[in-house]
């Protein structure tokens, strides 16, 4: 199976944003192998208004490939509900409280995808609200045997970065709790939030982090004193699982193809 991973689009009706999203979307499409799927872990609008899902839907939906997300915290979850869940490969989910947090089960393939909600809406930082851990050990249980990957927007362990480490996953103890046993049965975990590629391991699997969209965090050992890096280009993942449930991963930077870089 091979997905592709996007993260940390932030479109807020600029074209900076717009045209990095759209650069990464024509790069899916011409890939010659099409991905299973096409999962973005958060942060799709940048101030979560209405007028941005609106951009991100449409953006999305020329992806070639079922698309699958999960809010990050500049997402709203009401407009984020009524302006993405009816994308291909995301059907509408009905809920009486447009701000219970969002937490879908997919099927692709042999596998389960399991996009859950780690925000906590106005708030930078992550949190999985009982309800959304009740939601995945239910899940789990239910899927037995079937390989599940979970996907949110915070990575649950530092990164090394004091800003990015002080609003990343709050409660990971307690994710750490409810998947101790579980392997092979959770391949990885996919993550975003920390614009920045990088993988470690929690609990005993795979953390895997994918690149922002719109932007490179600048770590504190590069030079330079913004916090991100808004030259660097676009980056995707790819996660391929195997017969053995062994996860893969290839990152990318996605260029301009034209000689004048985006200001």
């Amino acid at each position: 199976m091979l997905l592709a991973h996007i993260s940390d689009l932030h479109l807020d009706g600029g074209a900076r944003a717009a045209e990095r999203a759209a650069r990464v979307v024509t790069y899916i499409n011409a890939m010659s192998r099409r991905p299973d799927a096409v999962l973005v872990t958060g942060d799709i609008a940048d101030h979560g208004a209405p007028a941005e899902y609106a951009e991100a839907a449409e953006l999305l939906a020329r992806i070639d490939a079922p698309v699958l997300t999960c809010p990050g915290n500049h997402d709203d979850r009401a407009a984020y509900r009524k302006g993405l869940l009816d994308l291909p490969g995301e059907p509408g989910a009905a809920t009486p409280d447009p701000y219970a947090p969002i937490n879908r089960l997919h099927r692709v393939g042999d596998y389960a995808i399991l996009m859950c909600d780690s925000t906590i809406p106005g708030e930078d930082g992550g949190l999985l609200e009982d309800a959304t851990l009740e939601w995945l050990t239910r899940t789990l249980d239910a899927l037995d045997d079937t390989p599940a990957l979970i996907a949110f927007h915070h990575p649950p362990t530092v990164i090394h970065h004091e800003y990015l480490d002080s609003i990343n996953l709050s409660n990971s103890d307690r994710l750490a709790e409810l998947l101790a046993g579980r392997a092979p049965a959770v391949p990885a975990l996919l993550v975003g939030h920390a614009h920045t590629s990088a993988a470690t391991t929690f609990a005993g699997l795979p953390l895997l982090i994918a690149p922002g969209v719109t932007s490179t965090l600048r770590m504190p050992w590069e030079t330079g004193e913004d916090l991100v890096n808004i030259v660097s280009p676009p980056g995707i993942a790819f996660h391929v699982l195997d017969e053995d449930r062994r996860i893969m991963t290839h990152f990318r930077v996605v260029e301009r193809t034209d000689a004048h870089p985006a200001e």
